[in-house]
């Protein structure tokens, strides 16, 4: 897929808007364009499934709203496209309704604020850390039923959002044509002119912020030096290596983004895709720099459609589900609760691409204070 979900790879301004494919709810006609249908107070104000009475009663309150409209879910990011096809089966009387599946964090965020009101507004949100947690006034709270399971570490305390699924930053080439890349300078030779690509920008996508994060690491900074991953790129700028196109299955395929830095889930599927039409897609982490991060979920406060939103994610967070996410080739949330009651799915589990030494982390202040930094810096340093 060469999916820039979380990016439109390098120029998330450029994509101001995101009322894509969205219909409304089950008496809206295609287009979702009108006003939002009116919802069921208690279903908008649900802080978790208690608050309906049981999963019958939620599913009964979703079925009756008929639709649910996801953004940024690209099918081959995370195997994504099993996952909606699942619920669909499981729900037939919900229609989803998947709106600009390349859209960024930033972007999910202002198509929320753009059709505010409407029943083309996202219901739920799948979304960087660095984005998340500089928008909780855009989340509704609420507790999944496996709330408890979900690390402390890795969850706003009110339900306000929540971590979901993780991969490993990572650097992808074409092998055939570019040989070995063994370090970050490699990346600085001639051959690479023009196709080097940070999977968005760094302020407004979460893995192309996760990807600085991690050449920045390579580097010789750490998450509270930001300059030598800024002097990298610029560099790379300089070097005339660096492009800002939005990266696509098109642009893998022709060439023009031969270096992708990428989750490693991203770079699986990349890597089956491409195999099929004789390239070489291969890629790697560095031990000395794996970042980890985990997308989020939350629910848009002003969802059209708030009980289908709090089903999708009580249908996200069960091991079903979860081991689709590993099976995606990412880290889902509930792995060590799953494997500590046996609902992990072991022969999937066993080629998971494991994590070596200490990761890379960082806490929500350090994803606040480090996107903030780079709205500063970035553009004014590398440009638009």
């Amino acid at each position: 897929m060469i999916s820039l979900r979380k990016l439109a790879a390098g120029s998330m301004a450029a994509l101001v808007l995101v009322t894509a494919a969205a219909c409304g709810s089950g008496n809206d006609s295609a287009g979702g364009s009108g006003k939002a249908a009116s919802t069921d107070d208690k279903s908008a104000t649900a802080t978790s499934l208690s608050d309906f009475g049981s999963l019958a009663d939620l599913e009964a309150a979703a079925e009756k709203e008929g639709s649910l409209n996801v953004i940024a879910l690209p099918h081959d990011w995370s195997n994504y496209g099993e996952i909606i096809a699942g619920f669909q089966k499981k729900y037939p009387k919900i229609k989803v309704n998947e709106q600009n599946p390349n859209a960024s964090s930033k972007e999910e965020i202002d198509a929320a604020k753009t059709n505010k009101g409407t029943d083309a507004a996202p219901d739920i949100f799948d979304i960087g850390l660095a984005v998340a947690s500089t928008n909780t006034d855009s989340f509704a709270p609420y507790k999944v039923q496996a709330w408890d399971s979900i690390p402390d570490a890795l969850k706003e305390s009110t339900g306000l959002y929540f971590a979901d699924y993780t991969g490993i930053m990572s650097i992808g080439w074409n092998e055939d044509k570019y040989g070995d890349i063994s370090s970050l300078d490699d990346l600085l030779d001639p051959k690479f002119a023009g196709t080097v690509a940070l999977n968005g920008k760094p302020a407004e996508a979460g893995a192309a912020f996760n990807g600085f994060v991690m050449a920045n690491q390579l580097s010789g900074g750490d998450i509270n030096n930001l300059q030598p991953g800024l002097d990298f790129f610029k560099k790379l700028k300089d070097a005339g290596n660096l492009t800002q196109v939005d990266v696509t299955d098109g642009t893998i395929d022709s060439g023009q983004t031969g270096v992708v830095f990428d989750w490693t889930y991203n770079q699986a599927s990349y890597q089956k895709s491409l195999k099929s039409k004789g390239v070489n897609w291969q890629y790697k982490t560095f031990p000395n720099a794996q970042v980890v991060s985990y997308y989020n979920q939350a629910i848009n406060k002003g969802a059209p459609h708030p009980a289908a939103a709090r089903l999708w994610e009580e249908y996200l967070y069960t091991p079903q589900v979860q081991n689709l996410w590993l099976k995606g080739g990412s880290n889902p949330v509930l792995l060590a609760a799953m494997e500590k009651d046996g609902t992990v799915d072991k022969s999937i589990l066993a080629s998971t691409t494991k994590l070596e030494g200490d990761p890379v982390t960082y806490t929500n202040d350090d994803s606040t204070r480090i996107t903030q930094w780079l709205q500063g810096n970035w553009d004014k340093t590398i440009g638009n």
